[in-house]
């Protein structure tokens, strides 16, 4: 079932797909396929390729695709791969969403996706939505523990916005953030998010 904060997060980002115009999508880190399942059906969106390093993710995703109406599931392709290593045959795509995805990397791992991603295959538009750790208290969460086992870290926003305008400084990107998923007048919102978008 999908949470109330999973489904508000969902909603930003594809407000801010749509915003973008894309009709070519990469879901890196795409899990059971929350997102996908929501852009697929988009008269807009032509091609949808989804991206888990995680077998059974995907395969559960499969499962959910062939419930959808068959013009709709052709848009879609998926593959077991690291969002951490270039694959040339992705170049080109109009955008790429990252939903809650780049914490569960090491810290390490995020010079190896912004190379891959930003350097190499170089999308129009990168979308990325991460928990705002400042947010943690209204949640409950206590402050020396993460929202998630499987997290690294959990950042907040000026920390965000920092590596945000790195990356788009060192790879030719803008990047606007925004709060997402609720928000407190001091905390931000549950999640935040970058938008990235090429520049020339």
């Amino acid at each position: 079932m999908t949470s109330a904060l999973h489904q508000s997060r969902l909603e930003a980002v594809i407000q801010a797909v749509t915003g973008t115009g894309a009709q070519t999508v990469l879901d890196l880190g795409c899990g059971a396929g929350d997102l996908i399942l929501r852009l697929a059906p988009l008269a807009r969106i032509t091609r949808l390729t989804g991206l888990d390093i995680d077998l059974n993710s995907l395969r559960t995703l499969r499962e959910r695709l062939a419930d959808i109406p068959p013009k709709t599931r052709a848009k879609v392709q998926l593959a077991q791969a690291s969002m951490t290593a270039a694959h040339p045959n992705l170049r080109g795509y109009d955008c790429a969403c990252l939903v809650e995805t780049i914490e569960h990397l090491p810290l390490g791992d995020l010079n190896r996706l912004e190379r891959a991603l930003f350097a190499d295959m170089r999308p129009g538009h990168v979308i990325v939505t991460t928990p705002n750790a400042e947010f943690n208290p209204v949640l409950g969460v206590p402050a020396h523990r993460f929202r998630h086992p499987g997290h690294h870290f959990e950042w907040g926003r000026a920390r965000f916005k920092g590596w945000a305008g790195g990356v788009a400084a060192r790879n030719g990107y803008s990047v606007t953030c925004h709060d997402i998923g609720g928000t407190h007048p001091t905390l931000g919102g549950a999640s935040q998010m970058a938008v990235f978008q090429r520049q020339g």
